[in-house]
């Protein structure tokens, strides 16, 4: 199972929280607030998306966090890749001085492709895709006959 951490949860609701009024500068303490998430945590996470060029921050009086771009110029893979590191399922598909089997292994190239698979779905999703609100249909059709293939 592919399993993102916490950490990374709570960014996208940082960055969604963000996204949605982003017409001035956000302190860390307003964000925990706004969020219900503690702010060591928030502060952590700030850090993190400021160092990966997600946000950018602005000391001062008036200072706090920003989107570094807009949100249809985030992407889902630089969220987790800020928080989580290179996107991969295999270790060898970071490195292959990791694995043992890396001599011997004749399907190490496939992970790759698999790899490079979901990063680009990653790369598809945005924070704009994540802030827009999802409309549920209010019934479904599902043709009889298809129901027969």
């Amino acid at each position: 199972m592919l399993r993102l951490s916490k950490l990374t949860d709570y960014a996208t609701v940082v960055l969604s929280f963000m996204a949605r009024d982003r017409s001035h500068v956000h302190a860390a303490m307003e964000i925990a607030a706004a969020t219900g998430i503690a702010l060591p945590t928030v502060s952590k996470i700030l850090k993190l998306l400021v160092k990966a060029n997600v946000l950018i921050s602005t000391r001062g009086a008036k200072g706090g966090y920003a989107l570094a771009r807009v949100p249809e110029k985030i992407s889902v893979a630089a969220i987790i890749s800020a928080l989580e590191g290179p996107i991969a399922l295999t270790e060898c598909s970071i490195s292959h001085q990791g694995c043992e089997q890396a001599t011997g292994c004749d399907i190490r190239s496939n992970w790759g492709v698999i790899n490079r698979t979901i990063h680009n779905a990653l790369e598809s999703v945005t924070l704009a895709d994540l802030i827009r609100p999802t409309v549920v249909p209010e019934e479904v059709f599902i043709p009889v006959t298809s129901l027969y293939r």
